[in-house]
């Protein structure tokens, strides 16, 4: 029974690693004008949410428009559906409610409203509300926010200053690790990633909200890592074969490192898709936005960042290469 077992671990092994492609012979660089195509679609796409978060015609968060946040404490818990239901019914649609606990909070609630006429008045109604609903589980306020529309529109020009410089510091690291060109190529795809993600959240409909933000800046962490695995595949196959044509050269990269490409998009994406699933309604659009961002930087790694590289070095490169 032991030979079975120890038999038996090794042959699954197989069984799900052969699922994963090897030895591949894709040409990738010959449907780069397709990627390019499509890249531009989802980039204007990008540009045009951009302008619309900029201007406040997006769906935005609290955090930019501004609002109201109240913390409450109970004696006995209340779920948060129930209390998402009860404030929908009594004019406030959008709130956001967490469930929170500390050391002087015993059963919390932290309810954020964005800045209405309706969110002017929720540190009075909600309260009452919450005390007619739940008889005998009366609500303690334990502090009121206030986030005026002028620090709203502060953060968000914080938050797009952020992936913009986050983007330049991928630059300067990938000029430093590789050579320029390998950094410009890197830093158009993040740029290409960041923008594509963009847009597709706000044709989603998605409310822009801090957390969004950080998923964005993940993502480009995320793209940029991918890209410097295939860029380093690159620039140990241009020393190796320095008489091969470069369209060649790239391919062979690309396929090279396609499973492993693929074994990481998928683990990757499995422990979001989890958080997706599990982690309620505050967590869903920042898990939707990282799904999203995992399969667009996978695909501008291959044919993104690598076409955008043959371009740039076709004329005349075949071994210069940063030692």
């Amino acid at each position: 029974m032991k030979n079975a077992k120890s038999v038996t671990a090794p042959i699954a092994q197989v069984r799900f690693f052969s699922i994963v492609p090897h030895e591949t012979h894709i040409d990738f660089l010959g449907k780069r004008y397709i990627g390019f195509a499509l890249s531009a679609v989802l980039v204007l796409l990008g540009i045009f949410a951009f302008v619309q978060i900029w201007t406040g015609n997006a769906k935005l968060g609290l955090e930019f428009t501004g609002g109201t946040a109240i913390t409450l404490d109970f004696d006995q818990a209340v779920p948060v559906d129930q209390a998402r239901t009860l404030l929908a019914q009594n004019g406030f649609p959008d709130a956001q409610i967490q469930d929170i606990k500390g050391d002087k909070i015993k059963h919390g609630l932290y309810i954020r409203m964005k800045l209405s006429e309706e969110g002017e008045q929720a540190p009075a109604r909600i309260p009452a509300l919450f005390e007619r609903a739940f008889a005998g589980n009366k609500p303690t306020v334990v502090s009121t926010e206030f986030i005026g529309p002028i620090i709203g529109r502060e953060l968000r020009d914080k938050a797009i200053w952020a992936v913009v410089f986050s983007t330049l510091g991928f630059l300067a690291y990938i000029a430093f690790r590789f050579d320029f060109k390998f950094g410009v190529a890197a830093a158009i795809a993040t740029f290409h990633d960041v923008f594509a993600v963009l847009g597709l959240s706000w044709a989603l409909g998605m409310e822009f909200t801090l957390l969004i933000i950080t998923a964005l800046l993940t993502i480009a962490g995320y793209s940029l890592t991918d890209t410097v695995v295939v860029f380093d595949r690159i620039r140990e196959n241009l020393r190796k074969h320095q008489r091969d044509p470069l369209v060649k050269i790239i391919n062979d990269a690309l396929n090279q490192v396609l499973s492993r490409t693929i074994l990481t998009s998928v683990t990757t994406l499995l422990a979001v898709l989890v958080l997706y699933l599990l982690g309620g309604p505050v967590l869903r659009d920042f898990a939707l936005v990282l799904i999203i961002g995992v399969l667009v930087g996978t695909y501008s790694s291959i044919f993104i960042a690598s076409p955008l590289l043959l371009m740039w070095r076709r004329r005349g490169l075949t071994a210069q290469v940063k030692q």
